[in-house]
C-alpha cells in the first residue's frame, strides 16, 4: 500500500520528522537564532477549510476522469516552496483548482485538452507536485483543471543495444528505477525531489539531478519527446544527434506545461554503477575552496559529486567545523575502478590547501562528513517543514555564473541577503551557500536561508528577501534560476533574462501550439 502524501508539507506522513527528530533540530537551531519563539503550529484539519464548491462541470465523455473532492482539489492546489507551506498551515485555501483531471491514455489527455480548449478554461499539466516555484498552482481569477498525469506511469519500451527506454511522462522516480533495475540500468537522475516527482516534470522544468558534472540536467538524457499540444501532436525522432535545424525537443524541454502536455519521452539510460570512492576535503581560506573546486571542474575528471559546502553549511547540514569550505567529492563508474580518478582530484585539492577528511567506498559502512551531509540533504525538505511550523523562515535559492565573476558575485549575493534579513527579520539569520553542480566554465551556487519569523507574516517576509536576492541575481547577470524553474515566483526576473527576440519567437510558438491560451496561464509568458 503506497505511503500518504501530505497534502499541507513535503513528501509522506511517514516521512515527516519525529518527535526525537523535532527536538534536536530544534535544540540545534536555537543555538543559532536564540531568543526566538519555537512554539509549533500544527497544519489544519483539510476538512475544516471550507474549500469552496467547483464552479466547472466535465462533459459525461470525461466525467469518470474528473474529480472535485476537496482534499483532492486542495493537494493539487500548490507545490512545495516555504511560501506554499506555510499558506496551507495558516488554512489560506485561494485558489484551489475546480476539478483535478487524471488520464488514463494519450487519447484521454488529447479529449481533455480539446474540452477545456473549447470551454476556455485553464489546465495545468501536474506530475508529482514538487515545484518551489509557484509552477503548478492557479494562481489566477477563474476556474481551473489540474492534470494529474500519474496514470501514465509505464516503461513501455527498452532498447538494451542502445541503452535507452520510452518511458510515460507520469512515471514516479522510484518505479522508473525499480523497473531499470533487473536490466542492470539506471536513468542516472536523482534530484532531491526524486521519491516525489515524475519524469515528464523532471522534462517540462529542465531539472538538475544530484549529480555535479556532465550528464546532470535532464536535458542531456533525453533522446526523445512525444507531446500533446492543442493543435495537434509533436513527436521527435530517435537520434544520438542531430544537426537538423533547431532541435524540436529544446522547445519542450523546460516550457512548465505551456506549450503541450508531455506524455512520453525516450530516454538515455547508463549501466549501473559498480565501483564508488568518496571522499571530504577541508580548507582554511574560501577562496582555496573555490580554486580548487574549479581546477577540477576545468580538469576533465567529470567527479560524479563535486560539491563545496561553506562553513556554515557544512556546520549545519555536515556537522563538520572548517575554517574555508568542505569539498564532498565521488567518482563512479560501471566499467573500471576509480580511485586513480580520486588520487588526481585530491592532488588538485592539495595543491590549493585541502586536508582530506575522509574517503571511503562505496561498501563502506564508515559515517563521515559526506555520507552525514548526504542524509541531511534528503531530510532537508522535511527539516524545513518542521521549523516553518515553528516560525522560521527556511527556504533556499539557486543560481549559476561564470568563475571569472564569482567572487563579485557572491559578495553581493550574500550582501543583499543578510542587508534583507537585517531589515526583515532584526538581524536574526543566517546565510549558506553550496556548489550544487560545477562546469568548466562556472559553479551553481545554491543558497539557504534560515531566518526568525513572526506567525502570521514568514511569507511576506520571506517575499521581501526573496526579491532582494532576486535583484541582485539579476543585476549582476546570475541565472534566476539553475533547475528550480521559473514557474510564477521567477516570472518577473526571467522576464528581464531572455533576450527581446527570443521572448517574441516564444510567443508566437505559443500562439500557435496553444491559441486559446489555456495551458498553465501566468507561467513563462503572460
Amino acid at each position: 500500500m503506497p505511503e500518504e502524501r501530505s497534502w499541507w508539507g513535503w513528501g509522506t506522513l511517514d516521512g515527516e520528522l519525529s518527535r526525537e527528530e523535532s527536538d534536536a533540530l530544534v535544540a540545534r537551531t536555537a543555538g543559532v537564532l536564540p531568543g526566538h519563539d519555537f512554539t509549533d503550529h500544527a497544519p489544519p484539519d483539510p476538512a475544516e477549510l471550507g474549500v469552496p464548491a467547483s464552479r466547472i462541470r466535465p462533459p459525461a465523455a470525461l466525467a469518470a476522469l474528473c474529480s472535485d473532492a476537496p482534499a483532492d482539489r486542495l493537494s493539487h492546489a500548490r507545490g512545495k516552496a516555504f511560501r506554499d507551506v506555510v499558506r496551507n498551515l495558516l488554512g489560506q485555501v485561494d485558489h484551489v483548482p475546480d476539478l483535478v483531471a487524471r488520464p488514463r491514455t494519450e487519447q484521454d489527455v488529447v479529449d481533455l485538452l480539446d474540452w477545456c480548449a473549447a470551454s476556455g478554461t485553464p489546465l495545468i499539466p501536474y506530475g508529482g507536485g514538487s515545484s518551489v516555484v509557484g509552477g503548478v498552482e492557479p494562481r489566477f481569477d477563474g476556474p481551473a483543471v489540474s492534470m494529474d498525469l500519474a496514470g501514465l506511469g509505464d516503461v513501455l519500451e527498452v532498447d538494451t543495444v542502445s541503452r535507452a527506454a520510452r518511458i510515460q511522462a507520469g512515471i514516479f522516480g522510484p518505479a522508473l528505477e525499480d523497473r531499470l533495475r533487473p536490466l542492470g540500468l539506471t536513468l542516472r537522475h536523482f534530484p532531491q525531489s526524486f521519491a516525489h516527482s515524475t519524469l515528464g516534470g523532471w522534462l517540462a522544468t529542465r531539472a538538475g539531478g544530484h549529480f555535479a558534472t556532465l550528464a546532470t540536467h535532464i536535458d542531456d538524457l533525453t533522446e526523445a519527446l512525444r507531446v500533446v499540444t492543442p493543435a495537434g501532436i509533436s513527436e521527435s525522432r530517435r537520434l544520438p544527434g542531430s544537426g537538423a535545424g533547431p532541435s524540436p525537443d529544446r522547445m519542450f524541454l523546460g516550457s512548465e506545461g505551456t506549450l503541450g502536455v508531455i506524455t512520453e519521452a525516450w530516454m538515455r539510460l547508463q549501466d549501473r554503477p559498480v565501483w564508488q570512492v568518496t571522499a571530504s576535503v577541508a580548507f582554511e581560506r574560501q577562496e582555496d575552496a573555490v580554486a580548487a573546486t574549479r581546477a577540477i571542474a576545468q580538469s576533465g575528471l567529470y567527479p560524479s559529486n563535486c560539491r563545496l559546502l561553506d562553513p556554515a553549511e557544512a556546520l549545519i547540514n555536515a556537522g563538520a567545523s572548517v575554517g574555508g569550505g568542505l569539498l564532498l567529492l565521488a567518482f563512479e563508474s560501471a566499467d573500471h575502478p576509480v580511485d586513480t580518478w580520486l588520487d588526481r582530484a585530491l592532488e588538485l585539492a592539495a595543491g590549493h590547501g585541502g586536508v582530506v577528511k575522509a574517503r571511503r567506498s562505496k561498501d563502506s559502512a564508515r559515517q563521515d562528513s559526506a555520507s552525514t551531509w548526504r542524509s541531511s540533504f534528503l531530510r532537508m525538505p522535511y527539516q524545513r517543514d518542521a521549523l516553518a511550523r515553528r516560525s522560521l523562515i527556511v527556504e533556499t535559492f539557486e543560481t549559476a555564473c561564470t568563475w571569472d565573476d564569482f567572487p563579485e558575485f557572491h559578495d553581493a549575493i550574500t550582501s543583499a541577503a543578510r542587508a534583507a534579513i537585517d531589515d526583515v527579520c532584526g538581524g536574526a539569520g543566517v546565510v549558506t551557500c553550496r556548489f550544487s553542480h560545477v562546469y568548466p566554465d562556472g559553479p551553481a551556487p545554491y543558497y539557504g536561508i534560515y531566518a526568525a519569523g513572526r506567525w502570521g507574516s514568514t511569507v511576506a517576509q520571506w517575499d521581501e528577501i526573496k526579491a532582494a536576492v532576486s535583484e541582485a541575481i539579476a543585476g549582476h547577470g546570475g541565472t534566476i534560476t539553475h533547475h528550480h524553474a521559473v514557474g510564477r515566483d521567477h516570472r518577473p526576473w526571467y522576464d528581464r533574462q531572455r533576450p527581446g527576440p527570443f521572448a517574441t519567437a516564444f510567443a508566437a510558438a505559443k500562439s500557435a501550439l496553444d491559441p486559446a491560451g489555456i495551458l498553465n496561464p501566468g507561467v513563462l509568458i503572460g
